[in-house]
């Protein structure tokens, strides 16, 4: 297909989609779009192309136009809304089919104890975590996600930091990858003082998962409270250049580097600090 004819296509496409004739202008659209040379008409052709494949629940088609202007248009504010939405309603639509297919599934399970979790409702989303770990007790990441339950509930159990170290470990039987699991007994040692076996929970983390920035900041407070300034300065680097907007990274490295000798260094990362603060408390 040729541009000239591509446009004209999809021009004729585009007024049928807006004059509410979905049915016809979907296959024009998904034909021509990624053939358009006119990059208005484009973005046009690709909005109707979601639109209408939302209304017409053809998933197939939807994806291919979100995939076209996501790659052709990335930082567009209109292609960036139609997207969160579009989204949204993929995703609503898969709940809805899971839960009318296989309503006691694990993974339906799975995603009603998400649902109760998020909403506050604690117990009932600890039965529904259970209830899977009885349908299989090696079910990966379910562990994990009763020691998130466990510290964050606002009147936990008296020995909940005991219980949740216990189903991190559990979890870690069962999925030695998971870096969020040795992240939460980095903290969970951090906060007990017992800062070396921080430092190694948090090292475990880093090296699963290399762009983990809050390991990072984890491993060089840690080194820092063991009076381990010249070990902590790599972490706190690479906590600061993920995360440049946090002050507290900044501060971290800012002590490291003074009680190094390395000054200037610290006197930067001061500054840093004073103005990522001012920026966090006064958003834009």
């Amino acid at each position: 297909m040729t541009a000239v004819s591509a446009n004209t296509t999809a021009e004729h496409a585009a007024s049928l989609a807006e004059s509410g004739r979905c049915s016809e202008a979907l296959p024009l659209l998904a034909r021509t779009a990624s053939h358009i040379s006119d990059k208005e008409l484009q973005k046009r052709s690709g909005l109707d192309g979601v639109r209408c494949a939302t209304l017409l629940h053809e998933s197939g088609f939807l994806l291919d136009f979100l995939r076209m202007l996501n790659q052709q248009f990335p930082h567009d504010p209109e292609v960036l809304y139609i997207s969160v939405h579009a989204y949204s309603d993929l995703s609503t639509r898969a709940a809805q089919e899971l839960a009318h297919t296989a309503p006691t599934s694990i993974p339906s399970l799975e995603m009603d104890a998400e649902a109760n979790e998020v909403q506050g409702k604690w117990d009932q989303a600890e039965k529904d975590y259970r209830k899977i770990l009885e349908e299989n007790p090696r079910y990966p990441g379910i562990h994990f996600r009763l020691a998130r339950l466990l510290l964050s509930k606002p009147n936990p159990p008296a020995d909940f930091q005991e219980q949740a170290k216990k189903e991190l470990l559990q979890e870690l039987d069962i999925d030695p990858a998971n870096a969020g699991a040795q992240y939460v007994l980095g903290e969970l040692a951090r906060q007990a003082n017992d800062f070396t076996e921080a430092a190694e929970r948090f090292t475990k983390a880093t090296q699963l998962d290399p762009g983990f920035a809050d390991a990072y900041m984890g491993l060089g407070m840690s080194l820092l409270a063991q009076k381990k300034y010249a070990d902590a300065i790599s972490p706190l680097e690479k906590a600061v250049k993920l995360q440049p907007g946090n002050p507290a990274g900044h501060y971290s490295l800012a002590t490291a580097y003074a009680r190094t000798g390395r000054k200037e260094d610290a006197e930067r990362e001061l500054a840093l600090q004073q103005k990522t603060s001012q920026g966090s408390a006064n958003p834009q």
